[in-house]
């Protein structure tokens, strides 16, 4: 496990490295498209049946779990860096586009995508059940703003556009991740649960999440308050956020959601009267260096996982319908209901194509794809999420700085 570790940081910093010095794209997307670039040079040599660098590679990815890496690991250290920096004020201002983004967005994006991919795929002729379906629709619909959250700093963005968009993507992972167990389940018994059963399960990952969360952050916020060790401090939240996501996984509630609490109550009640100025300047340092190290980790991994995907002909076209059928999900769900109701919403009169072309998604679909088990249907979702995910990033990443100077244009 060790040595896997240091491999990944070792190839993910020579990628930045060269990023930085030669390509110069946006950190996360550059070290990606590194990765993606070297996985199809050593698909094409394995072709050609030169196999000295395919083999090792190869190896190499398969002896890591990218989905226990992300889901059990780096999952709780990003969700609480991010909630980290989000502030009480300005998400209670913005509570109604939060909420309804997070919740009621994810649930109609998840049954758009379901149900026109399980058309899709019976007219392409491939073994995908309605629940199989659900479960991609489950997994696809979370955004993952990392790539667009910087651009909106740095292009000046209204502060309830970028508000919005940090609460909605620290919160629909973990409405995602419950959906996805949901359709899982089902999927995989192929039998529909009775709606008590809904309950229990929707009670048990929101509710203990939730209540975990709380319970988490007002231990850390004690523990704080009592010392004033910035070093201590710095230990104290980062055991809290691995332990406490371990303790989730045990107790079977939401650990995506926990995470998020915990996070807001640090990084706001703790921040204003647990932490000296001295903490608060090494906290905030640490966990944005956390933050960013881990993301360019999971950005090479997705670029490098292309060697695994299972892809054909027949998948590769399906794959660009799914591309479509996740930017009109987005539209509906998210898109549509910001135009109409944004002044209702008090957002800018452009959010709504923002908030549709900045809908990124990233490592966590994956990793929930990969965690399926195994069989036709999660190599065919598995292929789809790849799709999806890559056009996600490097298209709408790339180009969502011109759609978001036009749309602050066009509203001065």
């Amino acid at each position: 496990m060790f040595d896997i570790a240091v491999a990944c940081l070792v190839v993910t910093a020579l990628f930045a490295y060269v990023n930085e010095r030669w390509i110069r794209l946006p950190g996360t997307v550059g070290v990606m498209t590194i990765a993606m670039v070297l996985s199809l040079g050593l698909v094409v040599t394995h072709h050609l049946g030169w196999e000295f660098a395919y083999r090792p590679v190869t190896a190499f990815l398969n002896d890591v779990d990218f989905s226990a890496m992300l889901m059990d690991g780096m999952l709780s250290l990003l969700l609480f860096a991010g909630a980290l920096h989000v502030r009480f004020d300005q998400l209670r201002s913005y509570r109604l586009a939060v909420l309804a983004l997070s919740i009621v967005a994810t649930l109609v994006s998840t049954v758009i995508v379901g149900w026109i991919t399980w058309m899709l795929a019976g007219w392409a002729g491939l073994p995908l059940s309605l629940w199989y379906c659900m479960v991609f629709g489950a997994l696809i619909s979370p955004t993952d703003p990392v790539a667009v959250m910087g651009l909106l700093q740095r292009y000046k963005a209204p502060a309830s556009m970028s508000v919005t968009i940090a609460g909605e993507s620290l919160f629909n992972d973990g409405v995602g991740v419950v959906l996805f167990v949901l359709f899982t389940r089902m999927a995989v018994s192929g039998q529909s649960p009775d709606m008590q059963g809904i309950l229990h399960t929707v009670g048990q990952e929101v509710g203990g999440g939730l209540a975990l969360g709380l319970a988490l952050g007002l231990l850390l916020n004690l523990l704080m308050r009592s010392i004033d060790n910035y070093v201590v401090e710095v230990m104290l939240t980062l055991a809290g956020v691995l332990g406490g996501y371990q303790l989730a996984l045990h107790l079977e509630c939401s650990g995506p959601l926990a995470m998020v609490v915990t996070g807001l109550l640090v990084g706001n009640a703790g921040r204003a009267s647990a932490m000296s100025e001295l903490t608060r300047q090494h906290v905030d340092m640490f966990w944005e260096l956390m933050d960013q190290i881990l993301n360019a980790v999971l950005f090479v991994f997705l670029g490098l996982e292309l060697l695994l995907i299972p892809f054909s002909p027949q998948l590769l076209g399906l794959g660009a319908c799914a591309v479509g059928v996740a930017l009109l999900a987005r539209f509906v769900s998210a898109g549509l209901p910001t135009w109409a109701f944004g002044r209702w919403l008090r957002l800018p009169p452009g959010s709504w194509k923002v908030l549709t072309w900045g809908g990124v998604r990233g490592g966590i679909s994956v990793a929930l794809a990969l965690s399926l088990p195994a069989g036709e249907a999660r190599s065919a979702i598995l292929a789809l999420t790849y799709c999806v995910v890559v056009f996600s990033l490097l298209v709408q990443g790339m180009t969502m700085g011109g759609v978001l100077q036009r749309t602050l244009r066009q509203d001065a």
